[in-house]
């Protein structure tokens, strides 16, 4: 199975949003922050459910150098790998419930563009009009309602790569070339889109690690990132606190920061567009000190002047 790259990819998107706000991507990876509405989310499940704290702790996150938001209320831990069973499917209404308190409280405080982490339609729909931007699904439109919603929306929409269902994906892994199998799954995502009604223009691509992926193709694959790129669309790096880290490692989540760190620090070098992260304060200052190295080199200065 080949490769699929785009001869030229660029390095710069926009992405209209509503209101007249414009989303702008590259050349430096944009920090999208971490927001989990559940009680058992692998790395922090349980600190946010109550929504005024949840919305504190946005803000915190807006003011730490979060450039956008991701608001999810089911967890997605993959079963049959670190996590044993994984984490139980949340029904429609109460995702909607644990997700509509935070967004319709938080949307008036913030021009900051608002994802929804959700494989659902109906949630879908209840948060896009509640006033989230744009949708992040896990399941690449495994539920084709979530396309036609996001398509009348008119909305930008991540694709995350997976295999199979969640309860069982870590079980039997099995890649010929998972960089080459990902890259083309992930077009393929952007084509079943197209066929919902999303243009191409409005998509964003995630390779899914720790989704359906051992230890090695998850780092395999970020070393990899500049093959993933089918008809040069914006990546979406998630490698945060994640347990291939912890393969690595033999760190818990919550001391997964320089890990998380060394993977942000690959995927920028690979000028992915979004890195979904928990720490964003960190995350942020490590950009800013990237951006500044790289300018630095730019201007020509003699060394020692």
């Amino acid at each position: 199975m080949s490769s699929v790259r785009s001869a030229s990819p660029p390095t710069t998107w926009s992405f209209d949003l509503s209101g007249g706000r414009v989303l702008r991507l590259g050349p430096v990876p944009r920090v999208m922050g971490v927001l989990n509405l559940t009680p058992d989310s692998f790395s922090d499940g349980g600190l946010w459910l109550e929504p005024a704290r949840a919305v504190d702790h946005a803000l915190e996150m807006i003011e730490a150098g979060a450039d956008l938001l991701d608001l999810g209320a089911e967890s997605s831990r993959p079963g049959g790998g670190v996590y044993g069973r994984g984490a139980r499917t949340v029904p429609a209404a109460e995702e909607a419930d644990r997700l509509l308190p935070v967004l319709e409280a938080l949307r008036p405080l913030t021009e900051v563009p608002i994802s929804v982490d959700t494989r659902k339609g109906a949630v879908a729909r209840q948060t896009l009009e509640a006033g989230a931007d744009l949708i992040n699904d896990i399941s690449a439109l495994g539920d084709p309602e979530l396309g036609r919603v996001v398509a009348r929306a008119g909305c930008p929409v991540v694709l995350m790569h997976s295999r199979g269902e969640l309860a069982t994906m870590q079980v039997e892994v099995s890649f010929h070339d998972v960089t080459a199998e990902v890259a083309t799954e992930l077009r393929q995502a952007v084509e079943r889109a197209a066929s919902l009604g999303i243009p191409a223009e409005r998509t964003l691509l995630d390779p899914g690690l720790g989704f359906g992926k051992t230890a090695a193709q998850n780092l395999r694959l970020l070393r990899e990132l500049d093959r993933l790129t089918p008809n040069g669309r914006p990546l979406l790096v998630g490698a945060s606190r994640k347990s291939f880290l912890g393969h690595v490692t033999g760190r818990q989540p919550a001391a997964r920061l320089p890990g998380s760190l060394a993977a942000a620090a690959w995927a920028a070098h690979h000028r992915v567009a979004l890195l979904r992260v928990h720490d964003v304060a960190e995350t942020a200052d490590f950009l800013a000190v990237w951006e500044a190295i790289e300018a630095a080199a730019s201007t020509g200065e003699a060394v020692g002047s």
